[in-house]
């Protein structure tokens, strides 16, 4: 009969049905401007009990092409309710979608105008105009590189800390890009540039196809997790809000993906530390505050290599603290293994410095 059960229900799935509630810690939108709307996850209470201590909020930056579910992803699995949990209060800047009418949208326009203004607006709320300190932000993937932009850009700017959980900081260091490199230098890189220009950026639909295939073992392995946890309703939600987290993931603008092949994969500016944007270099030597990382092994997206090059990256650092969790890339953030040693060692670490 279980195994019935688990066929029907793996029918059920499979014809687009649901199971559970989708999950959305509740929240306050204070600004929603286009890619800058920014929300702030806690009650008045939490919210006044955090004004009263001396813990500073913390603001979540994304990753471009990435839906910022992964910071609140399930019931369990929200980094978002572990931070209220520990008292902290969270406020999550979303991007949004990316369309081919976002193609002019670069990395500047994220590092000097877009993330500023939610620093600014995260302590204009939280401080109530008061100067009381600055903000920890705290990145997956993609989001570190544009926190650690964002500061090195602007030294001045209130931040007190970074956290970047698998974050790339070396694509020689990121299968495949060392061969697809080694394979354009005859032609250079303008070739890839012209097409992700004409394309207005990478389309929706092939990051969504491209993500799900560095986890195709999930995939493979989904029909007969499905048909063993047929009547665990709570580890199939869990399931259900991953392939929702990958359903709606937006794609990356024009300019910021020609950037990204340009100076990250194909000139390695980012490993030097060491990038123009238009007219403004920025110097990630000029991270001048903590700085927390997490790397794995098991990650098929960024390798344990990429993500520790920020040792040595951050010498204006006063502090580089490194944590290796063995786990997925999503796992990192938010997974079992993010629940047990990932976000209390970021409590530890945001902790030390109250």
């Amino acid at each position: 009969m279980a195994g019935l059960d688990g066929v029907a229900k793996l029918l059920h799935l499979a014809r687009g049905g649901e199971v559970g509630e989708p999950h959305e810690t509740p929240n306050t939108v204070l600004e929603d401007a286009p890619h800058r709307q920014l929300r702030r996850y806690c009650s008045v209470e939490q919210l006044t009990s955090a004004r009263r201590s001396s813990q500073r909020p913390v603001l979540l930056v994304p990753p471009l092409a990435v839906s910022t579910d992964c910071y609140d992803l399930a019931s369990g699995l929200s980094v978002v309710e572990y931070l209220l949990s520990t008292g902290r209060v969270p406020y999550v800047l979303d991007f949004g979608d990316m369309t081919r009418d976002d193609r002019h949208l670069g990395f500047a326009d994220f590092f000097a105008d877009i993330v500023p203004g939610a620093i600014a607006a995260t302590l204009a709320d939280f401080d109530e105009g008061s100067s009381g300190g600055g903000v920890d932000l705290l990145s997956w993937s993609l989001g570190g590189t544009i926190s650690f932009l964002t500061v090195a850009a602007d030294p001045a700017l209130p931040v007190r800390s970074i956290t970047a959980v698998g974050t790339p900081l070396d694509y020689d260091r990121v299968p495949p890009y060392p061969l697809v490199k080694t394979l354009m230098r005859p032609l250079g890189p303008k070739p890839v540039s012209l097409a992700l220009r004409a394309l207005g950026g990478i389309p929706a639909l092939l990051v969504r196809t491209a993500y799900r295939g560095t986890a195709w073992q999930r995939e493979l392995k989904k029909p007969g997790y499905i048909i063993r946890n047929a009547d665990d309703t709570e580890a199939l939600t869990r399931m259900k809000a991953i392939d929702r987290f990958q359903d709606t993931m937006p794609g990356y603008p024009g300019k910021a993906s020609e950037e990204m092949w340009e100076k990250f994969i194909m000139h390695g500016d980012l490993a030097r530390g060491v990038l123009t944007f238009d007219d403004v270099t920025v110097e990630l030597s000029k991270v001048a505050v903590p700085v927390q990382l997490f790397g794995s092994h098991r990650d098929a997206i960024v390798s344990w290599e990429a993500a520790h090059h920020g040792v040595d990256l951050f010498t204006g650092s006063p502090r580089v603290e490194f944590t290796t969790v063995e786990t997925s890339h999503l796992g990192l953030i938010a997974g079992s293994a993010a629940v047990e040693q990932t976000w209390p060692r970021i409590d530890e670490f945001l902790s030390s410095l109250d």
